[in-house]
């Protein structure tokens, strides 16, 4: 039954915790305010809840597990880590091994830190962009989330959006000063901007294949363009891989779209399901960082011997298996799938796909920038959410993310998702 013992579980939380959960992307406020699903335990590509209904997984816990819950050899290599030392607060080999494979993997990866979150890893990646150019101003894009730092939370997606507001209460005046955020796919507002105030700005921070108001893709020859404004005005680009590295292929999006940043911001995956991120790519502007240069950043659980454990696991297994082909062509026949289904019963809907993620909008098509994401029908996606959720599949509980395909899913299990989906649309369209 939906919502049995979850419901006690959030009525215990709410009265400890603001709104019940610890990140709003976990409320289910955007899609009818119902109490979230408590989850007990995953397992390959399944989620249970405290009730033991199981369900389909296309969360992913919004993006890392690439290889599904619990893998076999992520899972002894956490243990063995475990065994030897939760936190060590001293330099040790699994945190090096990372770093080595992340620099041999990731093109532009010339040296890396490693940071506790994604968050982090934005955060010390604008402030030593900052650093190296002296100057302050920051150009992000419309509905990019780069994680709750003060300055990316101007204009942000995902669950700032779904919460009911684009910003955050808390954000000191001075800090939106210093922070530009412009139309994504729109060339010619990067263009005047960097022309009008460029000699001031020290970043352009993107996503290079954007995964929160939706995937995004970048239009052909975006990114060059972007990657040439900010050159010319001698700024640097530092691309958020927090979501996509190691989603497509076995490296970074920025690779396979042939556009190398300054700058990377890294995390989810190279976590093996733990928290871990990293920044890092040009020596000379990374030579800057502390102890080195006069950039400061710390942490005492940055390069958790145990969360690098996992990351070394879980690249070790991607390297190995290279599932991305099958990853690849499970989403795209799901995806065709759920749009046939869509034709059929006549709802309005389509989707945006990048490789194992997608994004199914109810009521708007052709979405290449978050003013488009906007006009997704959030009542259209909510009914379907429930609807889903009663048919045993997850999704995230909000219209700005994605679909993630793991390593774990089988055929079996998109055929199973796609009539799910079906029987959906039917109801929906009654």
């Amino acid at each position: 039954m939906l919502n049995g013992q979850s419901q006690a579980w959030f009525n215990r939380a709410t009265a400890i915790v603001p709104g019940g959960v610890n990140s709003p992307a976990r409320s289910f406020q955007g899609v009818g305010g119902n109490p979230p699903l408590v989850m007990e335990r995953g397992e390959g590509a399944y989620l249970f809840d405290v009730d033991q209904n199981r369900y389909i997984d296309y969360l992913a816990a919004f993006g890392p597990l690439v290889l599904g819950h619990n893998h076999p050899e992520v899972v002894q290599a956490v243990q063995n880590a475990a065994s030897q030392g939760m936190v060590l607060g001293t330099p040790h080999p699994n945190e090096i091994l990372l770093t080595e494979e992340l620099t041999r993997a990731v093109a532009g990866l010339e040296t890396v830190r490693l940071t506790s979150t994604g968050t982090e890893a934005v955060m010390s990646a604008i402030r030593l962009a900052r650093a190296y150019t002296n100057r302050t101003r920051i150009i992000k894009f419309d509905g990019a989330y780069h994680g709750h730092s003060d300055a990316v939370l101007v204009k942000a997606g995902s669950g700032a959006s779904t919460a009911g507001a684009a910003d955050s209460l808390g954000i000191p005046s001075g800090v939106v000063e210093d922070v530009i955020s412009l139309p994504f796919n729109d060339y010619e507002a990067l263009r005047r901007t960097l022309a009008d105030v460029g000699e001031g700005v020290a970043c352009v921070l993107a996503e290079p294949i954007v995964g929160n108001m939706g995937i995004v893709n970048p239009e052909p020859g975006y990114l060059e363009a972007m990657a040439e404004l900010t050159h010319a005005a001698g700024a640097l680009l530092i691309f958020d891989e927090v979501i996509t590295a190691f989603r497509f292929h076995y490296g970074s999006a920025a690779q396979l779209l042939g556009v190398i940043p300054d700058l990377y911001a890294l995390g989810k995956i190279i976590g093996g399901g733990l928290p871990q991120g990293a920044y890092g790519g040009r020596g000379d502007v990374m030579s800057k960082v502390s102890p080195l240069g006069g950039m400061f950043q710390a942490g005492t659980f940055a390069g958790n011997p145990v969360s690098a454990a996992a990351g070394l696991a879980t690249l070790s297994v991607l390297e190995r298996i290279r599932p991305y082909p099958t990853m690849d062509r499970l989403a795209r026949e799901l995806a065709d799938a759920i749009l046939d289904s869509a034709r059929h019963y006549r709802i309005d809907a389509s989707i945006n796909r990048a490789g194992s993620g997608f994004t199914l909008f109810f009521g708007v098509h052709g979405v290449r920038d978050y003013a488009g994401a906007l006009q997704a029908d959030p009542a259209v996606f909510a009914r379907f959410h429930r609807l889903m959720l009663e048919e045993g599949v997850y999704l995230a509980p909000s219209r700005f993310e994605a679909w993630f395909v793991s390593q774990a899913h089988d055929a079996a299990m998109i055929h199973t998702t796609a009539a799910a989906v079906d029987r959906a649309f039917y109801q929906m369209s009654r």
